[in-house]
């Protein structure tokens, strides 16, 4: 079986870890997290080893709270994002207090991943069917031919919105053949009446709830993370006044569509994603993970299964 591996970026867990952080939130019956279902799911699809991107000062308690759980049924390694984890030549600026992004958060595993990987949120559930579809891809065999080959997974917008307040989403503009054409991130995303709209310059302008969005759920070869190394330090070199940028993946990806560097594959899910975004989210998703078990989608106690 060919080797695939999951990246989770986790970074974004703050110092109260384990203190009512979104990221640690049991949803399940058994006090399982989203992480969980997420391993689980991707265990399943056929991924067979788990990258943690975390910050090195939770390494112990992130250990303790999942880390030696999933270590059981998977190879888990762990990556660190850190504000100082730098380019030869380059300091942190006055001011910046946190790490530089998703596309940082991926580079931070180079040396750690040999084999095509997949990439997602800690926090949002992607359902089961959006890890095999992406995994299937990745097993393919897909070769580096001097453009880099990358795969998203695209959900339906409307299977994205939260009914307790604005989202932000990236737009796909995609081709008849399921290319990508570009991703225009979208902030302040609200369900309306008639669908989904966002406010700008004072007035709402609709979105179709039919449109694919980027939920940060890609596909990548090894060869990627020779993009991100030097990418990372082209944007180090642009940073305004203030340093307060992010080295983001939808951007990452978006320039280098524009320069005809990459071929990217949108991979159709008709999955229903669930994530908290607010305080207010966590009952439905606890809903949610209690109506999968209901259906037989899940056991009542999760890995006892693999």
């Amino acid at each position: 079986m060919k080797k695939t591996t999951l990246v989770i970026m986790a970074a974004g867990i703050g110092s109260r870890f384990g203190g009512g952080i979104k990221q640690l939130e049991p949803v399940g019956p058994n006090g399982e997290i989203i992480m969980d279902y997420s391993i689980y799911d991707a265990m399943e699809a056929g991924f067979n080893k788990v990258v943690f991107v975390i910050r090195k000062d939770l390494e112990e308690v992130f250990r303790d709270v999942i880390g030696n759980r999933i270590e059981k049924v998977v190879p888990v390694e762990y990556a660190f994002q850190e504000i100082d984890d730098l380019p030869d030549g380059f300091t942190v600026p006055e001011g910046r207090t946190k790490p530089w992004g998703t596309g940082q958060a991926i580079l931070a595993c180079r040396g750690l991943i040999h084999e095509p990987f997949a990439v997602i949120n800690a926090d949002d559930y992607y359902g089961k069917d959006s890890f095999k579809t992406l995994h299937d891809y990745l097993v393919e065999e897909n070769h580096f031919d001097g453009k880099y080959n990358i795969s998203m997974v695209g959900f339906i917008l409307k299977n994205t919105l939260s009914d307790n307040g604005a989202v932000t989403r990236g737009v796909c503009e995609i081709d008849a053949g399921g290319n990508l054409m570009a991703v225009n991130e979208t902030s302040g995303i609200v369900k309306t009446k008639t669908g989904a709209a966002f406010e700008k310059d004072g007035q709402m302008i609709e979105v179709d709830v039919e449109s694919r969005v980027s939920m940060n759920m890609w596909g990548f070869e090894p060869e990627f993370f020779n993009e991100l190394e030097s990418g990372f330090r082209e944007f180090l070199c642009n940073l305004s006044e203030g340093g307060k940028q992010e080295y983001l993946l939808p951007t990452i990806v978006d320039g280098l569509l524009k320069c005809s560097r990459a071929n990217v594959k949108v991979l159709e899910s008709k999955d229903k994603w669930v994530g908290v975004t607010y305080k207010e989210d966590k009952p439905v998703v606890v809903e949610s993970i209690k109506e999968l078990i209901s259906s037989g989608k899940y056991p009542d106690r999760l890995y006892e299964m693999i």
